[in-house]
């Protein structure tokens, strides 16, 4: 997380930086990225860099948690506009998400952040959907779902339901980079999954 004289600066200085972030960051994979580049970029010296960031990392995962919060804010708005119907949620959400990372400005991005995933991004981007570390918005968010339309028991099923779901959203948005598919592409393949999770698999005995 930026340390607290990044938060002290402008918008504009703050938006410089991560506007230089983001060119490197969509150039190439996190691993692969260089300060040198970002500081030229955003006109700052390396001492600067550091006086708000501990590395590349640093900055990299505080921009998806800036991300995440957003779709997290979104989400939740989806929900009480659908009247707390998960499976719509989801589908809304991944419509959004699909479409807005692939635009111009965004794709290449978010395709090094999804060809690149492993534990620690992926819980990043879903930290502020459903991790019981926060505990605040998770609870919103469990409070706002309709659970009656959900064949479930308890809130432990039901968070249970919630990871089934953010794991069929991450591997949608994967593979929409993997395969080179478009937004309406995934977003169709995807609702199908979900729409597969709302039938259920096995038949019931005659």
């Amino acid at each position: 997380m930026p340390k607290p004289t990044f938060l002290h600066l402008s918008k504009d200085k703050q938006d410089t930086l991560l506007q230089a972030a983001k060119k490197e960051f969509s150039r190439v994979p996190l691993h692969e990225a260089s300060i040198a580049n970002i500081i030229k970029c955003a006109g700052i010296p390396r001492g600067s860099f550091y006086q708000y960031f501990e590395g590349k990392e640093d900055l990299y995962f505080y921009m998806l948690n800036q991300f995440s919060k957003k779709n997290n804010e979104r989400f939740m708005a989806i929900l009480k506009e659908r009247e707390g119907n998960l499976f719509d949620t989801f589908i809304e959400s991944f419509r959004y998400m699909a479409k807005n990372q692939m635009s111009q400005e965004n794709q290449n991005f978010f395709k090094h952040a999804f060809l690149n995933m492993n534990y620690k991004l992926e819980n990043t981007l879903a930290n502020h959907v459903y991790e019981e570390n926060q505990k605040n918005q998770y609870q919103q968010m469990i409070s706002s779902i309709n659970q009656e339309q959900l064949n479930i028991h308890d809130e432990k099923e039901l968070h249970q339901v919630i990871k089934i779901i953010m794991a069929v959203t991450f591997q949608n948005l994967v593979q929409m980079f993997v395969k080179e598919l478009t937004d309406e592409e995934a977003t169709k393949t995807y609702i199908l999954q979900l729409e597969l999770l709302k039938r259920g698999l096995l038949k019931e005995e005659q």
